[in-house]
């Protein structure tokens, strides 16, 4: 018998569980990112030594006694790579199955009445179809501002017990989840209850080999779908677990109580097959996948349309225009966005970061690179960013300014590896 999702509002915080402490985070091995490295794992984009006022996730000694290099990271101190490197890693998860600590996204539950309530006061604030989620299914959208810029990037899950019909579970991004609370606790209605879940961690397993890891603890997450999730128990231990995920591989997301979590981490480093993974191979691959990372590809300026995420937008929404913004995305809907989110892909081996200025072929400035680096399943550089509409098309040549050089490149269609996500019959 499957467990709904704890979403009992803690009165205190939890006791962490025993870990040891016998390496300092200083005193982690510091191995150089390869040069061709992601743009998050570059030895000149990040800090080497981390403030004493960063949070630490449940995993966290676990981490720097297995040797991850730790590196600041949204409010928290967390690992960028472990020994092997970030291509290792990249390739690990490309072929095998990759463990990932994502403890420090927000999760927090909204619990009503039932889901037509809550699913209504949710649409009041993004442009995704909540009310026609169906039980046990998740779905991806964005919190919006009045002028449809986005403030947030998030996914939404209904719990699959018909005891929980009123309840539904967010994930939000790490660097953003104190603004949305702030944001969903403003303009929810009263008879709408917003339960930060705090006491919970999160982690999740990508790859091509994680459904048979993941099954023999948990033979009910098996025949899960892509943005399917459940409530069950990992060998005995509550938990709710996604077919979802963030490198375009398929893979799930495990939720449980923080002090159960290094439990389910210990089951399944056991596993040959399962290795440990940093932000720099978690950032490399969401590259490669085409996916948006909230504060460079999104933010309040883009609208979902020019990001190109129209089709996360459901078709009575559209219609509608109920949301915040709904002026403009329907404007971009019906007329075209005046700039487009398109996959760059450079000649040569010289990566585009992000700031790149792109230019058309008579050196006028059209947009810039938001995400780049190297692709190590590509095997070489790519980059997305916004070009000005016209130049949007597949096979358009563009220039590159990096360096003060003008670099060759052309738009690509994205992604630049394909999903391999169990999308089901």
């Amino acid at each position: 018998m499957t467990q709904a999702p704890d979403i009992t509002e803690p009165q205190a915080a939890e006791p962490q569980a025993a870990e040891p402490t016998t390496i300092a985070p200083e005193a982690a091995p510091s191995v150089a990112a390869p040069a061709e490295a992601s743009a998050v794992a570059a030895d000149d984009a990040l800090p080497q030594a981390a403030p004493q006022s960063l949070r630490q996730t449940p995993l966290h000694a676990l981490h720097v006694t297995r040797g991850g290099r730790m590196v600041p990271f949204a409010g928290y101190d967390m690992p960028v790579q472990y020994a092997g490197g970030i291509i290792a890693e990249h390739n690990h998860v490309r072929t095998q199955a990759g463990l990932f600590d994502v403890s420090h996204m927000g999760q927090a539950f909204l619990a009503g009445a039932d889901h037509e309530t809550v699913a209504r006061a949710l649409e009041e604030l993004v442009p995704g179809d909540i009310l026609g989620l169906a039980p046990g299914r998740q779905r991806y959208t964005q919190l919006l501002d009045e002028n449809g810029g986005i403030l947030d990037d998030l996914m939404v899950t209904r719990s699959a017990d018909p005891a929980e019909d009123g309840v539904l579970m967010l994930v939000i991004n790490a660097a953003t989840k104190e603004a949305d609370y702030a944001h969903l606790t403003a303009r929810l209605p009263g008879n709408i209850k917003l339960i930060r879940a705090e006491h919970r961690g999160l982690v999740a397993v990508q790859g091509p080999m994680a459904v048979q890891v993941v099954g023999r603890h948990c033979p009910e997450a098996v025949p899960l779908h892509f943005m399917s999730a459940i409530s069950t128990r990992f060998d005995g231990i509550d938990c709710h677990i996604s077919r979802s995920g963030y490198t375009g591989e398929d893979g799930y997301e495990i939720s449980c109580k923080a002090t159960r979590l290094r439990a389910i981490v210990e089951r399944l480093l056991s596993e040959p097959v399962v290795k440990l993974i940093g932000l720099g191979a978690r950032d490399s691959l969401r590259l490669e996948a085409g996916l948006c990372l909230y504060g460079h590809d999104i933010d309040t300026t883009t609208s979902p349309v020019e990001a190109a995420l129209t089709w996360s937008i459901g078709k009575r929404r559209r219609e509608h225009g109920d949301f915040p913004g709904a002026e403009r995305v329907q404007r971009e809907l019906r007329d075209g966005a005046a700039r487009l989110r398109v996959g760059i892909k450079p000649e040569g081996r010289a990566p585009a970061r992000e700031g790149t200025a792109i230019k058309s072929a008579d050196g006028r400035t059209i947009g810039k690179v938001t995400s780049g680096g190297f692709g190590p399943t590509v095997n070489g550089p790519i980059s997305m960013g916004y070009v000005e509409h016209g130049f949007t098309a597949p096979g358009t040549p563009v220039a590159l300014i990096v360096r003060d050089k003008k670099l060759a490149a052309s738009v690509v269609a994205l992604p630049f590896v394909p999903h391999r996500y169990a999308r089901g019959a």
